[in-house]
């Protein structure tokens, strides 16, 4: 028994055959209305993407057990003496952007035994 006899009425329901029919609505004045006079409307996803920093925020990792509350980070061993021939660059020489014991140029050795252009 369907519900149009049931409700008395005489209904005869057409089927869609996958025509989209779309009447032109005229914008309101409040910039929803493109320029062919339809209205946009803004679709929300029920579970927005968070963004990255937002997510890894609420997803972090958090201390929750008893003996995890209190546990302070691992103490590792110093690291081992750097080899003889690594050395440091002091910031107070390469406070010009390079090294001035060799006339200001970091590459200074280095372009000066490359081998000039042939003349033309």
């Amino acid at each position: 028994m369907s519900i149009s006899s049931f409700l008395g009425s005489q209904i005869t329901v057409v089927p869609n055959f996958g025509i989209k029919t779309t009447t032109p609505v005229r914008g309101n004045g409040n910039g929803n209305s493109n320029s062919n006079g339809l209205v946009t409307t803004i679709e929300c996803s029920s579970r927005p993407q968070k963004k990255a920093t937002a997510h890894h925020r609420k997803t972090r990792p958090r201390k929750t057990q008893p003996w995890d509350i209190n546990r302070k980070p691992t103490v590792y061993a110093p690291l081992p003496p750097l080899p003889p021939d690594w050395t440091f660059l002091s910031d107070d020489n390469s406070s010009s952007g390079g090294d001035t014991t060799n006339g200001g140029s970091v590459l200074a050795g280095v372009e000066a035994s490359l081998p000039s252009p042939p003349a033309i």
